[in-house]
């Protein structure tokens, strides 16, 4: 039996009903099939599975989440659609190019928590609109057995999907939404079957792969209610382009007034330049349509489309203004390459769309027409990227360190200023083996820093241990008992001491706490009391803090001067420590406040 497309067969003819049997059982089998690889997949990466591989290998791993998660979906879109031949190869090159960005994934992360999936969201986020677009690049090409199809066809067939891709994700969480309520009314009565069997992940996994099987069947069915949705949607979307486009001519109008200083303050100003643009690349796209003539917007939404696509050419332009500022202070980053391609795709689609708002000031052309071809050509454009960037091409992590280690090298950045924090949290393994190589350097301060960022297990330990020794300003008291030296010796963090720049923020008291005949000193903030005694070679050393109440109401009391108080002394605790073998546990008693004291109006 042939299978045809959904939309060459009508609703009534045994032929058609066959042919829709036929679809929806492959579907269902792709979306059980998809379930059962997924379940399998999470089983191995438990805690108690009995067999652990391909879990105890990262990146083959990451690399079969990423395929049988979106393979399978580009198959059920594709269904009908393709040929049998075509689609199971077009599937099997999908799903290997998706393995290896995966794969490539898992094989750079050196993350001290790295755990399954193994993979990071941008790498899921970027494969998954990579396939979506190649996917609706190369069906309508494949149905008109032509390399590049008519642009109708690729809207048609691109945002048909995307509704479909939305109307079945909802159907899904609907669906979802249903059984918990249904497990809810049983566990009322006092039967919990349901939520247990909620709780199972070799039910809820191939269950939700079914389902959203399902939807995609009957969302496909219906093609003309699909492109009534879309209909609808579009023409809602595009009544937004009014809005940004005012918004941004009023951004872009306000800027010789107000100068970028308070953009670039923002510290995000180039993601949100580009954010503005793709917002604009997005509503300009549901105003054109198809740019059939029988599609043509209002006359409003027309003159709104061809101010916009001229707006984004500054918008790109500052957004590269403030890139390249960023990169010449700072080098790159893996945000900043990403934030590059993003603004290499968008120089395309300023250039195409300014050239499609312009050219009928000095030719005849049909209205926004060459808008099609920028189209096609960026959505190209941004697989292309997609891959390089995911891939070893153009990792980001490994341009990012080279030329990070460039800079050093040159004498761009100091030894004190280099960011050692990026090569050991932000750079995978290529930041690491980087790390690794400044450990040996034979400057003794690159040596020294890098070593103590491989010792550290957080991004703030590394910034923390850059930041250079300076003295305390701390207030004794009493004030005619001055504090040893030794004390005000300049520290680093995280001593207590480092946050001391002013007598007003830091007091301290010396008291012989534990009866040795030796004071110990006690260094009050508002907010805490930090306890320091001296070591054997005289060092005074930080032993821990003093968990006091803070209490609500004007009672609350600033510790400074809770440290004056002429009571001050050591109390005993009325509960022993517990020895558990080298761990000891230390009771924290419960937090008593004093009652308000009433007031009598």
């Amino acid at each position: 039996m042939t299978l045809n497309g959904p939309d060459h067969f009508a609703p009534t003819g045994r032929a058609s009903l066959e042919g829709a049997r036929g679809l929806a059982a492959v579907r269902i089998g792709i979306g059980l099939i998809q379930g059962l690889i997924l379940y399998l997949l999470y089983r191995s990466a438990s805690d108690n599975a009995a067999l652990a591989w391909p879990a105890t290998q990262p990146s083959l791993f990451a690399a079969l989440v990423l395929a049988a998660t979106f393979a399978p979906i580009m198959l059920l879109a594709g269904v009908g659609r393709m040929g049998w031949k075509t689609l199971a190869l077009w599937g099997a090159i999908a799903a290997a190019v998706l393995a290896l960005l995966g794969w490539h994934d898992a094989a750079q992360q050196a993350s001290d928590y790295f755990r399954p999936p193994y993979l990071r969201f941008p790498v899921v986020a970027f494969a998954a609109a990579a396939l979506f677009i190649a996917h609706h690049l190369i069906v309508p090409a494949i149905e008109g057995r032509r390399w590049i199809a008519d642009y109708d066809d690729y809207f048609d067939t691109a945002w048909k999907a995307g509704v479909q891709l939305v109307l079945s994700l909802g159907f899904t969480g609907a669906f979802w939404l249903l059984l918990f309520l249904g497990a809810a009314l049983f566990r009322v009565i006092g039967l919990s079957f349901l939520s247990d069997l909620l709780g199972e992940e070799w039910f809820s996994i191939p269950v939700t792969c079914l389902v959203f099987a399902v939807a995609v069947q009957l969302t496909d069915v219906r093609g003309g209610l699909i492109r009534g949705v879309r209909t609808v949607a579009l023409m809602l979307l595009s009544w937004l382009l009014l809005v940004i486009t005012v918004l941004v001519a009023g951004f872009l109008a306000a800027l010789p007034f107000t100068g970028l200083d308070g953009l670039w303050k923002t510290g995000s100003a180039t993601a949100l330049v580009l954010s503005a643009a793709a917002a604009l690349i997005v509503l300009i796209n549901t105003a054109y349509q198809d740019g059939r003539e029988d599609n043509l917007p209002p006359a409003a939404l027309r003159a709104a489309v061809r101010i916009a696509a001229v707006l984004l050419t500054p918008l790109i332009l500052i957004a590269l203004w403030g890139l390249s500022l960023r990169i010449g202070q700072h080098g790159l980053t893996p945000d900043r390459i990403m934030a590059s391609a993003c603004a290499l795709v968008g120089v395309l689609y300023a250039a195409g769309y300014g050239w499609a708002a312009l050219s009928p000031l000095w030719r005849k052309s049909a209205w926004m027409k060459p808008l099609e071809r920028t189209n096609v050509l960026a959505v190209v454009l941004t697989v292309l990227v997609i891959l390089a960037l995911f891939s070893p091409l153009a990792d980001p992590a490994r341009l990012s360190v080279n030329d990070q280690m460039g800079r050093l090298k040159r004498g761009a950045v100091s030894a004190v200023q280099f960011d050692y924090a990026f090569l050991r949290f932000g750079a995978g393994k290529t930041g690491r083996a980087a790390l690794a190589d400044l450990a040996k350097s034979s400057d003794a301060e690159i040596a020294r820093r890098a070593k103590a960022a491989q010792a550290s297990t957080s991004r703030y330990d590394v910034e923390e241990a850059a930041l250079p020794p300076r003295a305390p300003n701390i207030a004794p008291w009493p004030a005619d008992k001055p504090l040893p030296a030794a004390f005000l010796a300049p520290t680093t963090p995280p001593d207590p001491r480092y946050a001391c720049n002013s007598e007003d923020n830091c007091l301290a008291a010396q008291r012989d706490l534990n009866g040795d005949g030796r004071d110990e000193i006690l260094l009050a903030t508002a907010y805490n009391i930090a306890l320091f005694s001296q070591d054997a070679e005289g060092r005074w050393v930080h032993q821990g803090d003093y968990q006091v109440p803070h209490c609500p109401g004007p009672g609350r009391r600033d510790l400074r001067e809770a440290l004056k108080h002429p009571d001050l002394k050591a109390a005993a605790s009325p509960w022993p420590d517990l020895n558990m073998g080298a761990v000891t546990g230390r009771l924290q008693p419960e937090t008593v406040c004093p009652k308000p004291v009433a007031v009598n109006p």
